[in-house]
This record gives structure tokens, sequence and C-alpha cells, in this order.
């Protein structure tokens, strides 16, 4: 229990925060739920038994693993990998961080009115593929950066412009992203920050608190039982998004969606098992680092609540 001077904090973020992920709303979501997955399970069954090599279509009736050891033998798979997972990490915590800094931001700035909470939520009807070409026009060579740096004389022409998009970094990748997905983290901070209120920091200031140890000790705890859902949300969708890293992404090596995305239209259809089994390897891919994330965030809130 953080203690501020001589005196503790004894109130109740620590125990408050644990419930919100132990929330009994739920059923709320089987409407969703029992469409979503059987539609979810038999496309991933149907992936898996493909996978196996088991396609009739070609002549291929008997089980055998081959695909995934063609798969995992090839180093074009391994380095798409390595882009996908720079691309949800960076994605995850860039967006988490400047969602939460928005909502404080805006709790700060604007206590009385939701016009500016209203703002920042503007570009999340905007679909991402749009983004995407967004990004493109705004930060490539020939983009409206580079001309506006050109007619003012920042830069001699206009290809003399960082290369963001298509670049082994993915930072146009990553800006669409942040550009998207922070407002909705932004969201689920504010929500959260506007049904506990101010009262826990208010004693945690009276007790002595600086200002970071009421973010740090108070705030903080209180948001991370709602934002980690929401951050592994823009984990799993950045991992998997085709439309974006097609867009912005560089073409070797290409993000894992990209490059299933072309051994499925490969007109060669011998290659359909081997794009089935990326398919299979990037849903428990997600599966897996979901479960990690979340087991993750409940150490730390049994740590933080001790």
């Amino acid at each position: 229990m953080p203690s501020f001077g001589n005196r503790s904090l004894r109130t109740e973020p620590r125990r408050s925060a644990p419930s919100l992920i132990r929330d009994r709303s739920w059923p709320k979501l089987l409407p969703a739920l029992v469409v979503i997955v059987p539609l979810f399970a038999a496309a991933f069954i149907l992936a898996v038994i493909q996978s196996l090599g088991y396609f009739p279509l070609i002549g291929l009736r008997s089980f055998n693993v081959d695909a995934y050891r063609s798969l995992l033998g090839h180093g074009e798979f391994w380095q798409s990998l390595l882009v996908s997972t720079w691309i949800a990490v960076m994605a995850a915590l860039l967006s988490t961080v400047l969602g939460i800094a928005m909502a404080l931001g805006i709790r700060k700035i604007w206590r009385r009115s939701g016009r500016l909470a209203f703002l920042s939520q503007l570009n999340l009807p905007i679909p991402h593929v749009i983004g995407a070409l967004a990004m493109v026009h705004l930060l490539g060579q020939s983009g409206l950066i580079a001309r506006l740096g050109h007619a003012t004389g920042i830069i001699e022409a206009a290809s003399e412009f960082p290369a963001v998009v298509y670049d082994p970094f993915s930072v146009g990748i990553l800006a669409e992203f942040v550009w998207k997905d922070a407002p909705f983290i932004a969201i689920v901070a504010l929500g959260v920050l506007g049904t506990v209120g101010e009262s826990y920091e208010s004693v945690a200031a009276s007790l002595g608190a600086s200002s970071w140890q009421r973010l740090h000790h108070v705030t903080l705890p209180l948001l991370v039982p709602a934002v980690a859902p929401a951050s592994v949300i823009v984990f799993a969708f950045a991992f998997g998004s085709f439309e974006v890293p097609l867009l912005l992404g560089q073409s070797f090596p290409s993000a894992l969606p990209v490059l299933a995305y072309r051994l499925h239209t490969n007109v060669d259809l011998g290659v359909r098992p081997e794009a089935m089994a990326l398919a299979v390897v990037m849903s428990l891919v997600v599966m897996a680092a979901t479960l990690l994330y979340l087991a993750l965030v409940r150490r730390l809130l049994r740590r933080e609540k001790m």
C-alpha cells in the first residue's frame, strides 16, 4: 500500500479496480457471441483441416503437417512474423499511452463540457483503409507535408522528405494505427474516470501525494483493468490487419496478413494448405499473446493490491 510522507492511503482503489475485470455484465454479450463464435469456430476448423493437407478439390485427401514444415522452414515467414509483432506491440503501446494521456488531458482541460471529447472521437467512424490512404497522401515523399516543406524552403526537393511510408520501421503503419486507435483507448479511459470520479485522487492529495504519486498509485491502477482489454483489442487488430500494411508497408518482408493473402490468392492451389497453416499460426499467436497479456495485467493488479 503506497504511503505519502508518514501516512498511508487507505482507500478503496485497490479493491475496486480488480472488480472491473470480474464484471458480471458478460451475459449482455450473448446475442453477439451467438453469431460471432460459431462463424469463427467454423472458419478456424476449416482452416485447420485444409492446413493439415485435406483439400479434396485438388486431390489432397490425406492428413499431414507438410504445410507447417514448409511454412516454419521458410525465412520469409519469420521475417514477416517479426514485422507483424513489431507493428502490433508498438501500435498497442503507443495507442495506450497516448489514449490515457488524451483522457487525462480532456478531463483536466475540459471538465464541464464534452465538446473536446467529441472532437477527439471524430475519426473513429473512419475506416482504416481511408486512414491508410490519407497517410499516403500526407506522409509520402510526394505527399502534403513534403510539398509544404519544399514550398517553404525547408527541403530543396520533395524527395528529400524522410521515407516514413513503405519504410522498414513501419512508421506510416504505426502512425495510422495510433491516429485511429488512441481515441478508442481514450474513450475507455474517460468512461472509467467519469465513473470513479476524483474522490480517490482527492484523498491521496489530502494525504500529501504529489501529482506523479496520484497518477502512479491511484489513477493508473483504476484505469488498467479497463484499458488493458482495450489495448489487447488494438494489438489483435494491428497484428491481423491486412489493408493498412498492404497500403503503407514495404513489399518485403511484408506483414503476415499480406503474406497470407498472397499465398491464398496464388494461382497454384497447391500452396493453399500453406496459406491456411499461416492463418492458423496467426490465430494461435494472437490467442497466446492475449492470454499472456491479461495474465500479466492480473498479476500486476494483485501486486498493486498488496
